[in-house]
């Protein structure tokens, strides 16, 4: 009479293990490169944000938003100007349509220097974390740590590790000082983890 076999063997139970492990592995390398991916897509969203504004500045004499000649561009009224004062009023996440730093965002992409989007053009864009980007000027006033940027790029929704990966990628670790700003400290309580949203405020 032929005896059943019970269990697993060493081999059998190695062999599984080993596949777990290297989905385990594989898993965790394509968080990594999904992270990693999407702090690259915030370091470019600022190198393209910061070219078409100057390009804007260059064409136009003014800044985008600020410029109180903006109904030039077909589509856009008079009351679609700014005042022309050299600064971009308003917070980079507001949703005040009669905000400067929404009235940016209409000139850039009327002057074709941004991709235009369906709807609201005064609508800031997503960033790759699912918040906003904006940019307006004072910010101080729009809750950065130290002494003000006069004006900057604002990323919202940014978990705290990301923030401290970008900081030690163009700057210099600190929330408080240097061309990137944050609202939080990187260092208190839950801060510097993905639990704590942070918005950061890259210089222009």
């Amino acid at each position: 009479m032929m005896k059943i076999r019970n269990g697993f063997t060493l081999v059998e139970i190695a062999i599984v293990l080993i596949i777990i492990g290297l989905f385990i592995g594989t898993v965790l390398k394509g968080t990594e490169f999904i992270t990693n991916a999407k702090i690259k897509n915030i370091e470019n969203n600022y190198s393209s944000i910061a070219k078409a504004v100057a390009i804007y500045r260059e064409n136009y004499h003014t800044l985008p938003g600020d410029d109180n000649g903006a109904n030039r561009f077909e589509g856009v009224k008079a009351v679609n100007n700014g005042n022309g004062d050299g600064s971009i009023d308003g917070n980079f996440d507001s949703t005040d349509n009669d905000d400067e730093s929404r009235l940016l965002w209409l000139h850039l992409r009327s002057a074709n220097l941004v991709e235009r989007v369906s709807g609201d053009l005064q609508q800031q864009p997503q960033n790759a974390f699912g918040g906003l980007i904006g940019i307006s000027s004072n910010s101080s006033a729009n809750g950065a740590k130290g002494k003000n940027i006069v004006f900057f790029v604002g990323f919202t929704k940014i978990p705290g590790n990301i923030a401290i990966i970008l900081e030690s990628h163009s700057d210099d670790g600190l929330e408080s000082t240097g061309r990137i700003r944050s609202n939080l400290d990187y260092t208190t309580g839950d801060n510097g983890t993905g639990n704590v949203e942070h918005k950061l405020y890259f210089s222009l």
